[in-house]
């Protein structure tokens, strides 16, 4: 651990163990020179720390047991606090690095060394791992992209899979982490907030995937319509004001109709359809324009559909 690594992995992990496993592999499976992980672990038994430590030889790994640190949010924002590299990454226990991974990063911060955000696309997976379909980001992908040609896009939706980032620790810093009174939109509020604060560059490779399953947070929290639709207006009255004025009546009309969507979806995925056809109403009020916009740039058949499929599965 005497050499300064150049990217700092960071995994919040909480009664992980179903798939922990298979994450770890992951990351050794890119023989990953250079790299810390820093995994921080509120589970209230020693079934997480037994994994890790089989791992012990293989990945630089530093761990800590937790149990009083317990949302994701705050393990993470510690773990930023603990890092040695002047990059960060995130990693939840249920995703994974996809072969390519650190080449492909190496290559990013090479070429967008100024970025405070460097993002890729990602596949969305199944509990066994297989791939259900690919979660890109609607940016022009090979260049540097100012908050101008990002505020309308991102406001309206978190078009960003947790695993893709790669986030500079100063720009981290200076932002002040994640909210850690937002359970679901922390990580969005972030992207917002760093977006501002430096260029935005996006590859097309698809590097990372995320899981879905029916032991996320992202299920078991949706399940609260108005917590869940708490989560996502507060982001959105406090990033607006930011959009360029020109943007920013449209950005918040479409933002509004997203969190409409995506609580309508989350409760029809919970058997509560009743909120479907208000949310289409919502969609269609839009006007061909702006309908159109919100299609493209939520990405929401992307996100969706993989979902329905895993539901329609029996993944959960």
């Amino acid at each position: 651990m005497s050499e300064a690594p150049w990217l700092s992995v960071l995994m919040p992990i909480h009664e992980g163990e179903a798939h922990l496993p298979a994450t770890l592999d992951s990351i050794v499976a890119e023989r990953p020179a250079g790299i810390e992980l820093i995994a921080l672990d509120s589970s209230p038994h020693q079934r997480c720390a037994a994994i890790v430590d089989r791992y012990a030889d293989r990945l630089p790994i530093r761990y800590h047991h937790m149990p009083e640190c317990g949302p994701w949010t705050a393990k993470t924002n510690r773990a930023a606090a603990m890092a040695r590299a002047p990059h960060l990454s995130m990693l939840h226990q249920d995703d994974l690095w996809r072969p390519g991974r650190v080449a492909d990063l190496r290559q990013a911060i090479a070429a967008n060394p100024d970025a405070a955000l460097l993002l890729n696309a990602s596949h969305i997976v199944d509990d066994r791992g297989q791939s259900l379909g690919l979660w890109r980001c609607p940016l022009a992908p090979g260049r540097a992209l100012g908050w101008g040609e990002v505020a309308d896009r991102l406001l309206v939706q978190n078009f960003i899979a947790i695993p893709a980032p790669v986030i500079r620790r100063a720009d981290w810093l200076a932002v002040g982490g994640m909210d850690e009174a937002l359970w679901y939109t922390a990580d969005w509020d972030l992207y917002l907030k760093l977006a501002r604060r430096g260029p935005v560059a996006y590859r097309n490779a698809a590097t990372t995937a995320f899981r879905i399953h029916g032991g996320s947070q992202t299920v078991a929290g949706s399940a609260n319509g108005d917590d869940f639709a708490d989560q996502m207006t507060r982001v959105i009255d406090r990033h607006a004001g930011f959009v360029p004025a020109p943007l920013r009546r449209g950005a918040r009309r479409r933002a509004a109709t997203s969190t409409r969507i995506n609580c309508a979806l989350a409760a029809t995925l919970a058997g509560r359809p009743g909120a479907l056809p208000g949310a289409i109403a919502s969609l269609l009020a839009l006007g061909p324009r702006g309908a159109w916009r919100y299609l493209t740039d939520s990405r929401i058949l992307e996100r969706s559909l993989p979902r329905l499929r895993a539901r329609f599965a029996g993944s959960f």
